[in-house]
């Protein structure tokens, strides 16, 4: 299998704060990884440096073959999709659904005088409809619901047929039925063998769809632990990660968790 990301030893600073702390993971093609970790332990960061939108402090960065620093990002970007709430905040409000996601085949936010083909216009429809939004196409993104955002913003980050996608907390903000219309969304995303490499941060193992492969657990910005996501996903890793005794329990391919008696660690 290719690698399409690898990080080794890689740390990043600001200031006196150390975000990531040399950090190594690797990625390969096919592979559905989940990313959980506590508030502030770095999985945004990580996110950033795995888009091309952040360099290492110290350590080695290489994105679909590409070395961070010895590339041009702007040709590289466009071949990794995103997903995220910075960028939904830079979507302009009165943008109909169907230019939201056309814009992402140039890369941009904001429809101007760039024009699509055919093509271009047939895939936007095509990947609203895959996600379910497809008769949202003439609405302005500014009255989206949280739910019908998130789903937009998929079917966006895919618009370039990226070799890897990443979702920064997609289900952050929806209600319970809006959850789960995007984790099986998700799920049908991961099963499908034409899908590129996915990685999906969270913070709750709720979230997790069927179909995930590995999972990277994030603790103050180090790897605790990475693998096979039946071989990592414990109540020992997950309570140790997390700092709080957990109780994980798993049924009809779905897991939860949730605090035992005793308090915290």
């Amino acid at each position: 299998m290719t690698d399409v990301l690898d990080l080794q030893d890689v740390t990043i600073r600001r200031g006196a704060t150390t975000i990531l702390d040399s950090l190594s993971w690797r990625v390969q093609d096919g592979e559905r990884w989940v990313v959980l970790g506590r508030n502030g332990a770095g999985k945004t960061t990580l996110l950033q440096v795995a888009s091309g939108r952040m360099h290492p402090t110290s350590g080695t960065a290489s994105l679909l073959g590409q070395r961070l620093g010895s590339t041009d990002v702007f040709e590289l970007r466009p071949r990794i999709g995103i997903a995220s709430a910075a960028l939904a905040d830079r979507i302009p409000s009165g943008e109909t659904v169907r230019d939201v996601v056309l814009t992402a085949a140039y890369g941009v936010t904001g429809r101007w005088r760039e024009t699509y083909e055919e093509l271009d216009e047939a895939r936007a429809t095509d990947l609203l409809g895959a996600f379910g939004v497809e008769h949202l196409a003439e609405r302005w993104f500014g009255t989206l619901s949280e739910g019908e955002r998130k789903r937009v913003q998929i079917a966006r980050a895919l618009m370039s047929d990226p070799e890897l996608l990443l979702l920064d907390e997609p289900a952050a903000g929806l209600d319970l039925g809006g959850r789960e219309e995007l984790v099986g969304a998700l799920a049908e995303l991961a099963r499908d063998r034409r899908s590129p490499a996915l990685v999906l941060v969270t913070h709750h193992v709720e979230e997790i769809p069927p179909g995930f492969t590995h999972l990277l657990l994030l603790r103050a910005g180090r790897v605790f632990a990475a693998g096979p996501i039946d071989e990592v996903l414990t109540a020992d890793n997950l309570s140790g990660t997390f700092d709080v005794p957990l109780r994980l329990d798993r049924g009809d391919g779905r897991w939860s968790a949730h605090a035992t008696e005793g308090g915290r660690r």
